[in-house]
């Protein structure tokens, strides 16, 4: 049985479709990317997961049952605006928060200055929210979130507002949570945190989920036909070349996409032939950005690439 399932959900705001009949599954036991660029759809998704909207049509079926008020008490949720009340002092916030969802006790306090300690900010404990940075009201927010101790975990652009050092540190915690057992689900639009770290993903565009599936999947099947190049010379020749698909300049490597999976061996031929000196040449390479500008037909400059380290 699945998590979680969204099934056939839609829902306009006037005459905006913001998400339009959209459909996923969550599997047990892993980290679930809702990917896709800012407005595509994401946040209506997960709002209408967590009953904060009511769809206009479809559901969300929790291990075969619709989705009712009991979700809301096993789900951590950090929504993508944060709340957070300025005047509260960090301890206290956190363990009201925990309070709300039925923890209380000295466990839940001790497990508030484990988190705190990992964040650096045990020392700021006592210290009013409205005297932190952007960035560490950011972890806080976090550690409200999960303090609970949720079934699932939903977080919406978790990353954002976070330097390079608390964003390992973020995302070390998320494996920890999920080799706990936890279900999380993450959106993004950043493609980087969603490679690196998603066991299924579901891509969406324009409030339509235009992909689906295990990553690993996902990647296998799209990388038959691709090769991420990198070489010295001149390869202008390769336009107009009839197993030539696509060539795509990335910066730092070139996507060239042929058009039978048996046309790579072709093409490293062709580059030697004209005197290209090759680098790197990896067929059945293709990255989670490549795959999003395939399917959302969009430039490469669209789409967001991370600020931050690779995680």
């Amino acid at each position: 049985m699945h998590a979680l399932e969204v099934k056939n959900l839609s829902k306009h705001f006037g005459h905006v479709k913001a998400v339009d009949n959209a459909s996923f599954i969550v599997p047990e036991g892993s980290i679930f990317g809702l990917i896709g660029r800012n407005g595509a759809g994401k946040t209506t998704t997960i709002r209408m997961m967590m009953n904060i909207y009511l769809p206009d049509s479809g559901e969300v079926i929790l291990r075969g049952t619709t989705v009712g008020q009991e979700f809301r008490n096993k789900v951590g949720y950090l929504p993508e605006e944060r709340g957070l009340y300025k005047k509260m002092k960090v301890l206290d916030l956190l363990m009201f928060f925990a309070e709300i969802k039925g923890k209380t006790g000295d466990t839940v306090k001790e497990k508030a200055f484990e988190y705190l300690e990992k964040f650096s900010l045990l020392d700021r404990k006592n210290s009013k929210i409205e005297d932190l940075s952007k960035g560490n009201q950011q972890k806080i927010q976090f550690i409200a979130t999960v303090l609970h101790d949720p079934e699932f975990i939903i977080l919406d652009e978790p990353f954002a507002g976070l330097d390079p050092i608390n964003t390992e540190i973020l995302k070390d915690i998320i494996l920890q949570l999920k080799k706990a057992g936890k279900v999380i689900i993450f959106s993004t639009h950043l493609m980087d945190f969603a490679e690196r770290m998603c066991d299924h993903i579901a891509m969406i565009d324009n409030g339509k989920i235009i992909l689906s599936g295990s990553l690993k999947e996902i990647k296998e099947r799209h990388g038959q036909r691709n090769i991420s190049l990198k070489y010295d010379g001149d390869i202008s020749f390769l336009d107009g070349q009839p197993i030539i698909e696509k060539v795509t300049d990335f910066g730092h490597a070139t996507g060239i996409r042929v058009k039978e999976p048996g046309h790579s061996q072709e093409l490293l031929k062709l580059l030697i032939k004209n005197n290209v000196i090759v680098k790197s040449f990896n067929a059945d390479e293709i990255s989670l950005q490549e795959i999003f500008i395939e399917h959302a037909g969009i430039e490469e400059k669209e789409v967001t690439k991370s600020e931050v380290p690779y995680v």
